[in-house]
Formats: C-alpha cells, structure tokens, sequence
C-alpha cells in the first residue's frame, strides 16, 4: 500500500494597505478562508503612501476583526515584491479583490507579472459581495474626513478608530 505524504497546510497571501480594514476586505478574506488553510493578511508598506494609520495601527484593526478565526488569519507586514513574499510565507496563492472592472486592467498585469517571475504562485482574484462592493478605504477616509457615517461599513473598533482621528468630524459611532 503507497505511503501518502501529510498534506501539507494551503496558505494564501492577501496583500494591501488596509487604512483601514473594511467589510469588503474582511468579506474577500472570509471568503479566501473557504478556499485556503490560512490567509497571511500582509499590510504593504509602501514609502509613497501617507496612511492616516500607522502601520501598527492597521495590523492591530486587522488583528481585531478576526479575533474567532484562530490562527487561520495571521496578520503581518512586508516591503518589496509580494511574490517573493509568497515564496517566503510558502503560499501558494496570493488574493487580490476586484470591486469594478477598472480594477482589473491594472490587477491583471500585477498577476501576469507576478507568474512571470514565480510560477508556483496563483493569483486568485476574488469580488466582495454586492453590498461592500463601492466601498474602498480611501472613500471610507475621505467620508469620514468630512463626517459621513461610516459605522455600517467598518467594524465597529475601526469606527471608533477613525472617530479618534477626526473627532470633530465623524458622526457617533453608536447611532
């Protein structure tokens, strides 16, 4: 009888900003769950940006939003090409959320390029489910910039978060 290998853990890269994390993200992310092992939520750093969050701050709302997976979700951060990053982390698969069709012009040469330079590596491309599917975190900062409720959008710690940022601004968090 043939010996089988121990079937080794799926993992997935989900890469992004996150300032900050929103349902649409944590939705593409839940979704990712059904699909991997572990999902390794990877905040880029990216000198060019300005986020209104530092990076800690984003990867402790990440933390935040998923306190029930266990070590499913694990939270991290890196710099430079994300599909060496992939290697790294031994994934296999590296998710990217679609919310319109503009999106993926610029998305699709992300993954051409990617499998050019490591073919072990998919990129799954994955849309948020219709409700969350407008919702970008630059919209949610810039609304909640000039006080528009964001609370049905983003976790409620996120909320408070942004409301810590602009307290003269964002509408409470409780209504």
């Amino acid at each position: 009888m043939p010996t089988s290998l121990p079937e080794r853990p799926t993992i997935a890269v989900y890469p992004g900003t996150f300032d900050p994390i929103t349902f649409g993200h944590i939705d593409i992310i839940k979704r990712g769950l059904n699909m991997f092992d572990k999902v390794v939520v990877t905040v880029a750093i990216n000198p060019s940006k300005q986020p209104l969050f530092s990076l800690e701050e984003r990867m402790d709302m990440i933390r935040e939003s998923f306190t029930h997976e266990g070590d499913r979700v694990e939270v991290d951060s890196a710099s430079g090409l994300l599909v060496e990053y992939a290697v790294e982390r031994k994934a296999t698969a590296i998710i990217r959320g679609l919310r319109a069709v503009s999106d993926f012009d610029y998305e699709f040469q992300l993954a051409l390029m990617n499998r050019k330079l490591e073919r072990a590596v998919d990129t799954i491309f994955l849309m948020p489910g219709l409700r969350w599917i407008f919702i970008s975190s630059s919209i949610i900062r810039d609304a909640a910039r000039h006080g528009g409720k964001v609370n049905d959008m983003v976790p409620r710690h996120v909320a408070h978060n942004l409301k810590k940022k602009f307290p003269e601004n964002v509408r409470s968090t409780e209504s």
